[in-house]
C-alpha cells in the first residue's frame, strides 16, 4: 500500500502552507518520509484485459479507420500532408465504428517502443500505405496495424496485443513495486529499532556512596 500524507492549503497572505494532522507521537518519533511513487504505464494483467474489456474486443476486429489529420483543408493538401506526416514517423486515425482516436507513431519516430522501417511501407501494395504503431493504450501494450488509401484517405485496420512489449512492461512495473515496497520495509524497520531505543528506560551514573 502506498503511504501519503494530506496536505492542505492555509496561512496568512495566501502563502501555501502545508498542515499536518497532529499526533502525540510527533514529538518523539521521526515523521514517515514521503515516497515517491510513480504511475505504471501498464496494468499488471494486461492480456486478461485486452481480451475480455469490450473496446479491445471490437478494436481487435479489422475494421474501416480514417485519417483525422487537418479535416477543415482541402482534400488535395490533406493527402500531402498524410503522405509527409507518414513518412517522418507519425499520423492520426479514428476507428469508424466506435469514433476511438489514436495517434500513431512508428519507425524512428517511436523511440523507446522499438521501431522498424518495415512500420510505414509505401511500397507493399499500390495507392496504400500499410502501417504498424506501437503503443500503451488504457494501460494494455497493443500494436495497431492496417492500410490507409492514399487518395480517399481511409482504410482498414485493427489493434493487436503486443507480446513482446507487453512483457517488457511487466518486468519494469514488478522491478518498479518491489523497489517501493523495499523502502517502506526499511523505513518500517528503522522505525522499530528507533522506538526500541526510545522506550528503553535512561540509564543514570550515580556517584558511588
Amino acid at each position: 500500500m502506498m503511504h501519503t500524507m494530506s496536505e492542505h492549503t492555509g496561512g496568512t497572505g495566501g502563502l501555501g502552507v502545508s498542515v499536518l494532522p497532529f499526533d502525540g507521537m510527533g514529538l518523539f518519533e521521526q515523521q514517515r518520509p514521503r515516497f515517491l511513487f510513480k504511475m505504471p504505464k501498464v496494468v499488471p494483467n494486461q492480456k486478461a484485459k485486452f481480451e475480455t474489456e469490450e473496446l479491445f474486443r471490437r478494436l481487435s476486429r479489422e475494421s474501416e479507420v480514417r485519417y483525422t489529420g487537418y479535416r477543415d483543408r482541402p482534400v488535395e493538401e490533406r493527402q500531402v500532408r498524410f503522405q509527409n506526416g507518414c513518412r517522418e514517423g507519425y499520423t492520426e486515425i479514428a476507428f469508424a465504428a466506435t469514433g476511438t482516436n489514436l495517434q500513431l507513431v512508428f519507425g524512428n519516430a517511436s523511440g523507446n517502443y522499438g521501431g522498424d522501417i518495415n512500420d510505414c511501407d509505401f511500397e507493399k501494395e499500390r495507392g496504400k500505405v500499410h502501417l504498424r504503431s506501437r503503443l500503451i493504450m488504457n494501460g494494455v501494450c497493443v500494436m495497431w496495424r492496417g492500410w490507409i488509401d492514399l487518395e480517399r484517405l481511409d482504410g482498414v485496420g485493427c489493434l493487436e496485443y503486443d507480446e513482446k512489449r507487453a512483457a517488457e512492461e511487466d518486468a519494469l512495473l514488478r522491478d518498479q513495486l518491489e523497489r517501493y515496497n523495499q523502502r517502506v520495509r526499511d523505513f518500517d524497520e528503522k522505525q522499530r529499532a528507533y522506538r526500541s531505543s526510545a522506550a528503553q528506560p535512561p540509564h543514570l551514573n550515580l556517584p558511588d556512596p
